[in-house]
């Protein structure tokens, strides 16, 4: 009996460590051919070292010193280390932590991020594309410095999505960011007196977004799927005295120009205009016209400090209750 159960705990023993060392070596050659992909394809793909270890329970996958570049869309990435870590048992679902330091760069400038902690827990759907099915990510104590001069910096942040149940190619994304202290050039840009806080309250933003293709190692590698739907149902901030929340629906054409209605409530509206004019996002000459069609508004909620209105998108124009606003942007990914 006893002879019996040891050669049991042999077999086992040497049937999970031929499973271990397959799967890690599979992990391996396959993140060393996707890279090798990425360099046949022009990327810059350049890395010291790439090592599975974690027997006999997890294949936890460490590379150092990677430097990740796309020509066709002049970003980049680098990253003295990266960690994708996960149990042997479920290899469609892994943990990536960033190291407290890395830089990505877009065509304009780089910027440096610094961090207590971000990493993310990411599921996948079985099969070689690599589709997301879920993701839950959390940052604490993030700072970015720009090489064009500026910082920023938030005290906790947390970002979810998931596949929304029973809609292809559409999932729910949830933001909320707390201790949000913007640029300083961004503020000096639209609050030049420096009459509001340093430090945004909080940030969320709660939708469901639909695409016309999904996310999945395609869309890293190539085009990128377009949005087609938004439902927004909670998308608000509080910075000082003022609020902002908006919900509501909106549809986007293949040139991603949007079509729908979002409830906008905004409290004390003519500090966001003035905000607005200062950053030039609103011609000066409009101000006052603004200010009285929107006081109209105001009124017509009961409180003069408070907009309760419709913000509508139709036929490529944007208009704010009454008030035509201007031409609505289309919202694309891929040039």
């Amino acid at each position: 009996m006893v002879r019996t159960f040891f050669g049991l705990l042999i077999l086992v023993t040497v049937g999970w460590s031929g499973y271990w060392f397959v799967g890690s070596s599979a992990q391996q050659s396959g993140l060393e051919t996707w890279l090798e992909e990425r360099r046949a394809a022009g990327w810059v793909a350049d890395y010291d070292d790439l090592a599975v270890q974690g027997y006999p329970s997890r294949f936890d996958t460490k590379i150092t010193n990677l430097n990740l570049a796309d020509p066709k869309s002049g970003w980049s990435w680098k990253t003295p280390v990266f960690q994708v870590l996960m149990l042997s048992y479920k290899p469609n679902h892994v943990i990536a932590v960033l190291p407290p330091e890395h830089v990505v760069a877009t065509p304009n400038e780089r910027i440096t991020v610094n961090s207590d902690v971000i990493r993310s827990s990411i599921k996948f759907d079985a099969g070689t594309d690599l589709a997301l099915n879920a993701l839950t990510g959390e940052m604490s104590n993030v700072s970015l410095t720009s090489t064009k001069g500026w910082t920023s910096e938030l005290k906790t942040a947390k970002l979810a999505t998931r596949q929304t149940a029973g809609q292809e190619n559409s999932h729910d994304i949830f933001f909320q960011a707390d201790g949000v202290k913007p640029a300083r050039i961004f503020t000096k840009l639209i609050d030049p007196d420096s009459q509001l806080p340093d430090v945004f309250d909080t940030m969320r933003v709660d939708v469901t977004a639909g695409f016309d293709a999904p996310w999945d190692r395609h869309a890293v590698e190539g085009k990128k799927p377009e949005i087609t739907a938004l439902t927004v149902k909670d998308v608000s901030a509080t910075w000082g005295e003022m609020s902002f929340e908006a919900t509501g629906d909106v549809t986007f054409d293949a040139a991603g120009t949007p079509t729908g209605k979002i409830s906008v409530r905004a409290k004390n509206w003519k500090d966001m205009i003035t905000l607005g004019v200062s950053a030039g996002a609103i011609p000066a000459e409009m101000q006052s016209t603004l200010e009285g069609g929107l006081g109209l508004l105001a009124r017509l909620s009961g409180n003069p400090d408070t907009i309760d209105a419709p913000l509508s998108f139709k036929n490529g124009f944007i208009s704010l209750g009454p008030i035509p606003i201007g031409r609505a942007p289309a919202i694309r990914f891929n040039p």
